[in-house]
């Protein structure tokens, strides 16, 4: 089974804004045994930073052609904990939802990102963010580019 590195991160420029909001996604996908190393980022209009740390994972498990053992690591204590915590299992076990406590905010990608993990030997791993993690780094350097790129492209 192939050994993946997967470095994502996500965020959102006027987080909580409706209508008036910029997000983004940035991943660097490693594949250790080969030293080849992929990127990716794309920029989303009206969304939220949680979504976008959701995601990015997401994103980067897609592009993966067949089960692998995937260390993802994130500075997002929302996404890390979800599975560290086990926060998803009880999510799952109320029929995802939050149970007394409400409804559960990004099902639908919650439960996109369960399903891709399910297809793969997954362990997550937090990251410090902004620290000297140079991949962690880059990740963010990507999503930064993704909005940048995004408001040029108005202009």
């Amino acid at each position: 089974m192939k050994v993946i590195h997967l470095y994502t991160d996500g965020g959102c420029r006027g987080n909580g804004k409706e209508g008036d909001n910029l997000g983004a996604i940035g991943g660097v996908l490693i594949f250790p045994e080969k030293n080849v190393k992929k990127e990716y980022k794309c920029a989303y209009e009206n969304t939220t930073n949680n979504k976008m740390e959701l995601l990015a994972v997401i994103t980067g498990l897609k592009m993966l052609k067949e089960p692998c053992e995937v260390h993802i690591f994130s500075d997002s204590a929302y996404v890390v904990n979800a599975y560290l915590q086990n926060w998803i299992g009880g999510w799952k076990a109320k029929n995802w939802s939050r149970g007394k406590a409400g409804e559960l905010k990004n099902r639908e990608l919650w439960m996109e990102l369960d399903a891709l993990v399910n297809g793969h030997t997954v362990t997550f791993h937090k990251v410090k963010g902004h620290a000297e993690n140079p991949y962690n780094n880059q990740a963010d350097l990507l999503v930064n580019q993704a909005m940048d790129e995004f408001l040029a492209d108005l202009s």
